[in-house]
This record gives structure tokens, C-alpha cells and sequence, in this order.
């Protein structure tokens, strides 16, 4: 049996590993609606799809992940403020008198002596700290979060896309095989009426038993196609309950809408203006150009190196001890102490870190311009492929009919003559053969112009639509 995907599968339109993952997901849905009895459409099971799809919902909390980080680079814009406490007991057994060395929280040290061998100290301090200036690194880290966020959203929307684009081709080519399996069993009808008109025949002696034989294995021939076009069916569904984990014996149902001949030969959109409208809207064009305003934002980072950091702090403190001869409220009011500080940090020799980070910036921003003029040609390479697909089936759609036509004439001539006996049974199976051809690649064309219309009407901007 013909498959209306091969030549898709040549030019990867769709990447394997992809495929069974959103296979996954499709029939997903579709297994669990098939529980009720109901039949999945395919704007069902694509909404249900990137409901529950592993990797966008992976994604979605990549993007939280991404508002996570915007928040914690504004929250460097403020002071930090910590308190620490210290508390020490020494203890010389061998020492006749004892002294005491105490840090009354600022960083003094002050000695005391004492009899006591064991001595206990306390210290207490709490500390501000805040970067003014760092040559502007915070203000561009926050932009460049801001980006980070807008990209994460984008990859959500840019595999919701993927996600539609593989579910339509599954879907149609389960549409497809569908009608190739009632194609067969016309086939198979044919053949069991000329079987049986050949025994008639046979009986009359108007052919000889090699030409009924002939018939008859035809007949098995038509049977086996049947069987075979049925369990290639079967064979999606089992594979996809083996990655759902459903019972075998579980059904999965879907509609089959009814496709119009009509439908495989509408007017096609021209390829600029379907590139035009996926240039404006398609998320990894927009992901790609921010991607290079987020390396443009990395080189200037990179250059912040190169200026001077100014930062402030403060703080506050106090200290208490053993054998001072004062209790421990007075203790602290006596050692307490306040302190502020200015620190300015100018880079001047590096080991040309600096250099290094900015020259690295620059070449990685080359590589994402060189990524995004890479994505651009990928899309445009898409878009004529489709509408080059779509435009040779739907010519080979016509064909297709004249050439149905033509041989459903011709079929029947000869079968009116074999019944004669003016023609003989490889002459009828011929023309028999022919007519299944012919409607065989009537079939495979008419879906695969449908499929490519659909997905040049998805890169366009519109729904994809069956």
C-alpha cells in the first residue's frame, strides 16, 4: 500500500523523535475520550494535545523559571541587610589567671584578666551592604531577563506549533489509510464478482480452470491487501497504546470527516506571501531576533568590567563577656557601635579577563546572527517545499481523475468482454490492477494536497482545519 508521507519523511518536514512525542500526546486525548464512547475530531485532540503535552508543559515552567530570574536581577537593585551573631567559650585549665580577649562587635579587640579559667564571650552585629554603581550591569542584566522571559514564552508558542503542524500529519495520514483500506475491499469486490462469473463460465466451458485459479488467487491477492491496509491501522493504534499505557483492549476512536475532492484543488496562497505573513508571526523568527538583542546586551555587560564599582555599607553592633562585672544589658550598651563605609574598586590590571569576556561576547553574537539568518533560509526552504508539494499533487490529483476514469471505462469493456470470452483473464486483471492504481494515487494525492494546503494555511497565520 502507497504511503502519502514518504517523500514528506525525505525532506523532514517533521523530525522523528518529535513525531512519537506528539504521537504520544495525540493519542493520548484520544484514548481517554474514547473511554466515553465519543469520537476525537482533529481540533479535539489538538487542543488536548497542548494541554497535556510533556514538553510544553516542560516549557511553561521554563518560563516561570525565566520570571523566577527577572525577579531575583531587579531585587539586586536594593540593599541586602544580614545579622550575625558570634558566641565563643575558651576554657585553660592549666592557666593561674586567665585572660580574656573580647570583640565588642566592630572588630576591636579588648583583653581582660580574670582567675576563672573559662571564659565566655558574645558578639552581635548587624550588617547593610549595597552596590551603587557597578558600571551599569544590573540595568542591562534586567533587560536582558526581561528578553530571556519573552523567549521562554515564544518557545511555549513555537512548540504548540510543531506540536499542531505533526498531530495534522498524523491525523491525515490516518484519514488516508483509512479510505485505502475501503479502496482494497472495493478491489476485493470486484474480484470475487469476477470469480464468481468465472465459475459460471467454467461450468458452461467458456474458460479453462487455469483462468479460474487465476481469478481465485487474484481474489486471496485482494484479501491479503485488506488485511494488510487493516492491521497497518491497527499497527498505530497498539504502538500509541504502548506509549499511553492503556489496555490493549481499549479502543481508540476518531472522526473522519468527510474530504471533498474540492477540497485537494483550492487556490494556493503564493509562496512570498505565505514567507511575508510567517516572517511577521512565526515565534522562532521573532525568538531569533531577540536572542540577538539579548548577545548585543552581553557585549555591553562584558565592557561594564572595564568600569569602577562603587558600593556602601553599614552596620551595627555590640558585645558582651564573662568576668567584666557588669550584667549583660549594661554590657551591651557600653560596647555598642555604629559604622558606615564607602568602597570604590577600580579595575586596572585583570590578567585580561575583561578583554577576554568582551571578545567572546562579540563572536557569540556573530554566531546568533549567523543562527537567525540560518532560521530564516530553514522557513523560506519549508514554505516552497510545501507549496511545491501541494502544487505537484494537486496537478497529479487531476491526472489522478482523468486516469480513474479512463480506466474504470476501460475495466469495464474488458470485463464485458472476458464475459464474452473475447478476452482473456491476464487481460482482465490487467485492467483490474490499473483501475486500483489509479485510485490508489488518486487517493494518495488528493490527501497529500490537502495536508500541504493546510500547512501553508498554519505558516500563513491561519487554523489548521479539516
Amino acid at each position: 500500500m502507497h504511503n502519502i508521507f514518504v517523500q514528506r519523511k525525505k525532506q523532514e518536514i517533521m523530525k522523528p523523535k518529535r513525531f512519537i512525542l506528539i504521537s504520544y500526546a495525540l493519542f493520548l486525548g484520544c484514548g481517554l475520550k474514547a473511554q466515553n464512547d465519543s469520537a476525537w475530531s482533529l481540533k479535539d485532540c489538538i487542543e488536548y494535545a497542548i494541554k497535556n503535552n510533556i514538553d510544553l508543559q516542560k516549557s511553561r515552567i521554563a518560563e516561570k523559571e525565566s520570571e523566577v530570574d527577572l525577579t531575583s536581577a531587579k531585587a539586586t537593585l536594593f540593599p541586602s541587610l544580614s545579622f550575625s551573631s558570634n558566641q565563643n567559650i575558651t576554657n585553660r585549665p592549666y592557666s593561674e589567671s586567665q585572660t580574656n580577649i573580647i570583640n565588642d562587635g566592630s572588630g576591636n579587640l579588648t583583653a581582660t584578666s580574670s582567675s576563672s579559667k573559662t571564659s565566655y564571650n558574645g558578639s552581635y552585629g548587624l550588617n547593610a551592604s549595597w552596590t551603587v554603581w557597578n558600571g551599569g550591569k544590573r540595568i542591562k542584566n534586567i533587560k536582558q531577563q526581561k528578553l530571556n522571559k519573552q523567549i521562554a514564552g515564544l518557545s511555549i508558542i513555537e512548540s504548540e506549533n510543531s506540536l499542531q503542524e505533526s498531530i495534522t500529519q498524523l491525523y491525515v495520514q490516518i484519514l488516508y489509510t483509512i479510505e485505502s483500506i475501503e479502496v482494497n475491499k472495493k478491489a476485493l469486490r470486484l474480484s470475487e464478482i469476477q470469480r464468481d462469473r468465472a465459475k459460471e463460465m467454467l461450468t458452461v466451458g467458456s474458460i479453462a480452470k487455469s483462468d479460474l485459479a487465476q481469478l481465485e488467487t487474484q481474489v486471496a491477492n485482494d484479501k491479503y491487501q485488506v488485511v494488510n491496509a487493516q492491521a497497518t491501522l491497527q499497527t498505530y493504534k497498539l504502538q500509541l497504546k504502548q506509549l499511553l499505557e492503556i489496555e490493549s483492549t481499549q479502543e481508540i476512536v476518531l472522526a473522519t470527516p468527510t474530504i471533498s475532492d474540492e477540497q485537494a484543488l483550492l487556490p494556493l496562497p503564493s509562496q512570498i506571501s505565505v514567507y511575508e505573513s510567517a516572517l511577521a508571526q512565526r515565534p522562532e523568527i521573532q525568538s531569533g531576533k531577540l536572542n540577538i538583542q539579548s548577545a548585543d546586551l552581553d557585549i555591553r555587560i562584558a565592557k561594564s568590567g572595564y568600569l569602577p564599582t562603587l558600593s556602601l555599607s553599614a552596620g551595627t553592633g555590640s558585645s558582651n563577656g564573662s568576668n567584666r562585672g557588669m550584667g549583660f544589658g549594661e554590657q551591651i550598651k557600653t560596647n555598642w557601635n555604629n559604622s558606615i563605609g564607602l568602597t570604590v574598586s577600580v579595575p586596572i590590571f585583570d590578567n585580561r579577563q575583561n578583554k577576554s569576556n568582551v571578545e567572546k561576547a562579540k563572536l557569540q553574537r556573530e554566531s546568533i546572527a549567523l543562527d537567525f539568518q540560518e532560521e530564516r533560509k530553514n522557513l523560506f526552504s519549508t514554505i516552497e517545499k510545501l507549496w511545491l508539494d501541494a502544487r505537484s499533487a494537486q496537478e497529479m490529483f487531476s491526472a489522478a481523475q482523468s486516469k480513474v476514469e479512463s480506466s474504470q471505462i476501460s475495466y469495464d469493456l474488458v470485463s464485458e468482454q472476458f464475459r464474452l470470452g473475447l478476452k482473456n483473464t491476464v487481460e482482465l486483471l490487467t485492467e483490474k490492477n490499473n483501475l486500483l492504481s489509479a485510485e490508489q494515487d488518486k487517493l494518495q494525492s488528493k490527501y497529500t494536497a490537502i495536508l500541504n494546503a493546510q500547512l501553508l494555511n498554519f505558516y500563513q497565520g491561519g487554523e489548521i482545519n479539516l
